[in-house]
């Protein structure tokens, strides 16, 4: 393919990593091609390359933040197509160890939408930008570099259609995001770069996704209902409303007890959850599909940052970089905040320097919600890792917080601002909300102290705790 612009950005993957990364390289790049095996313009349903598509897909709110600050008004634009809201700690039911959390409006917009649905609008508001083209069923095969191996200058290919033959597109950067099996790491072993450094932590996670119609209402102004697996019950699910009038069910097992997918075992094992709630509603629902599973063995993080050498003109971001534990649904904000840490690489027309791009990525990007689902995933007994004294520390905390929201919205809204990455998990030391969560989580804002005083008309006498 001829070059016949001044400079070129490749995306490796057109999945929302992709696209995401696309539309902050428009903006720097006179062209800027996304390559992917399958068909894109036009797809509205799960695509062959994206089996999570099936399933649920959570744009937490500090993804939908950044998807509306890169393509202006498209939150409007999903639910003028029927994507349902609602705010992530006042509108969705959360039930942490059993117990219901109370729920308050933190101003956290949750966007419902199916993973097909979302990528279609942000698919066809990349599209729009005069300066992006897509590559089309093509396989990606490799990277092409400078005779030192010192820089990529461009991607080889080829065309699925019969006869295909292999072609080189140049690019002035490539950018991978083609998930986890991104196939970086191996390229650049072939390179002579040293091998990426990966941590691996097995999990077992299984899940079924079925949507159906529901005859009656059992949320009752809410917009999903949400029992978390724990400890003592390594079951939970996801119980949504989404676009379509449907609603969406993803129930999840870890450590190999993964749902069945036939449909009276699904109901049973529905039965089975900390609350009643769902395998109530369903017995007043229609199921629109057959139960499809999903297995999630292991999470993965790959140490770009500790690489002592890269090639200029190679980035890596979404899933390529990092695979979380996808029942905290972190993936698709992670990939949006991604792109912007791209182009905070892109400043003055300099190429990105991807030493400088993957420490930054770690750091701001990735660390935070890395080591909050690590330490959750350790409360689970059959979860291999090491369970440092911080990290003990950390899952106390963490108990003590949902324990505390359980009795106290305000605790709620500020664990669901951590959840939801708007705000960093230190944010809960704030000395207002962490008297919250010590009086609440160990006292249930009840006096320490017994028996009570009785005041002079022999009441017992009130006691008010300064709470913030």
């Amino acid at each position: 393919m001829s070059d016949t612009t001044n400079t070129r950005a490749v995306v490796l993957g057109g999945s929302l990593a992709g696209l995401f990364a696309a539309r902050v390289l428009a903006d720097a790049y006179d062209e800027v091609l996304i390559v992917d095996r399958d068909v894109l313009v036009g797809a509205e349903g799960p695509r062959r390359s994206c089996p999570q598509g099936r399933h649920i897909n959570g744009l937490l709110a500090r993804g939908q933040l950044v998807m509306e600050e890169l393509f202006p008004g498209i939150t409007e634009e999903l639910f003028a197509d029927g994507v349902p809201t609602g705010d992530l700690a006042g509108d969705v039911r959360w039930y942490f160890n059993g117990k219901r959390v109370k729920q308050q409006h933190a101003g956290l917009v949750c966007v419902a939408a199916s993973r097909p649905m979302l990528e279609r609008h942000i698919r066809e508001r990349t599209q729009v930008l005069s300066n992006v083209l897509f590559v089309e069923k093509h396989d990606i095969l490799g990277l092409e570099t400078t005779p030192d191996r010192s820089r990529v200058n461009g991607v080889r290919v080829q065309s699925l259609e019969e006869g295909g033959a292999e072609e080189v597109i140049s690019a002035d950067l490539v950018v991978d995001a083609t998930g986890r099996g991104s196939r970086t790491p191996i390229w650049l072993e072939d390179l002579g770069y040293p091998r990426v450094k990966e941590d691996r932590k097995k999990i077992g996670l299984g899940y079924v996704t079925q949507h159906y119609r529901l005859l009656a209402d059992p949320y009752h102004g809410d917009l999903s209902i949400n029992p978390v697996a724990s400890a003592k019950l390594p079951r939970g699910a996801i119980f949504t409303k989404t676009d379509g009038d449907r609603v969406e069910l993803t129930t999840y097992g870890i450590l190999g007890d993964h749902p069945p997918t036939d449909q009276a075992g699904l109901y049973a094992w529905v039965k089975s959850l900390a609350v009643p709630d769902i395998y109530d509603a369903l017995q007043h629902a229609e199921p629109l599909d057959e139960p499809v599973a999903f297995r999630f063995p292991t999470t993965l993080r790959r140490r770009y940052e500790d690489m002592e050498r890269l090639p200029d003109g190679l980035l890596v971001t979404g899933d390529a970089v990092c695979c979380f534990n996808p029942v905290y649904a972190q993936g698709m904000t992670v990939a949006a905040l991604g792109a912007l840490t791209i182009r905070d690489h892109l400043h003055s027309g300099a190429a990105p320097q991807p030493g400088q791009y993957f420490r930054d990525l770690a750091r701001d990007v990735v660390d935070p919600p890395w080591q909050m689902t690590n330490t959750v995933d350790l409360g689970f007994p059959g979860v291999e890792g090491e369970r440092t004294i911080a990290i003990r520390v950390q899952q106390a905390f963490l108990a003590l917080v949902q324990k505390a929201a359980s009795r106290d919205g305000t605790v709620t809204a500020a664990y669901m601002r951590t959840a939801g990455l708007v705000e960093r998990p230190e944010s809960l030391m704030r000395p207002a909300i962490l008297l919250r969560i010590l009086w609440k989580g160990l006292f249930g804002g009840k006096s320490a102290t017994a028996p009570r005083q009785s005041n002079a008309t022999g009441a017992p006498a009130k006691r008010k705790v300064p709470v913030g």
